[in-house]
């Protein structure tokens, strides 16, 4: 099933946004995702909006699994070892994956579109082609 309506597209859209925020501060401090999440929460707005509840399944899906994922993601990123991507493009990558392999309700190209779209706008040129070749590889896999 395809993500319904624009407002929830746009919902999701911010959710991937935030989930970003939140790995990318834990990569760059190298602290686990979940003690990231918890100081975010005191930090952001309250009520906190409706989207936020997709973000937290982001991030705490991509923290349970990341083992799995960067092996993924270091298997099918050609010529690249996981460490050497920029940090964006990492995490922009782990939230795709987690989305591909662990939920159903998100169609494959719209993982891969979703993480594509964040590269053009919070990553280098070559971000965009980088992130959609990795997970199409990816997602071709996942689909086997």
């Amino acid at each position: 099933m395809a993500e319904g309506p624009k407002k929830e597209r746009l919902a999701r859209r911010k959710a991937r946004k935030r989930a970003l925020d939140v790995l990318f501060e834990a990569d760059l401090r190298d602290l686990p995702p979940p003690e990231v999440l918890v100081s975010y929460l005191e930090r952001i707005a309250k009520p906190h909006p409706e989207h936020l509840a997709y973000a937290i399944t982001l991030i705490e899906g991509v923290a349970s699994n990341l083992n799995r994922i960067d092996e993924l993601i270091a298997s099918y990123a050609e010529g690249w070892t996981i460490d050497r991507m920029p940090v964006v493009d990492r995490n922009l990558a782990r939230i795709a994956v987690y989305e591909l392999i662990y939920e159903p309700e998100v169609d494959d190209p719209v993982a891969i579109t979703e993480a594509v779209e964040l590269a053009k706008e919070m990553s280098t040129d070559d971000s965009p082609r980088f992130l959609n070749g990795l997970l199409d590889r990816i997602a071709a896999f996942a689909t086997r």
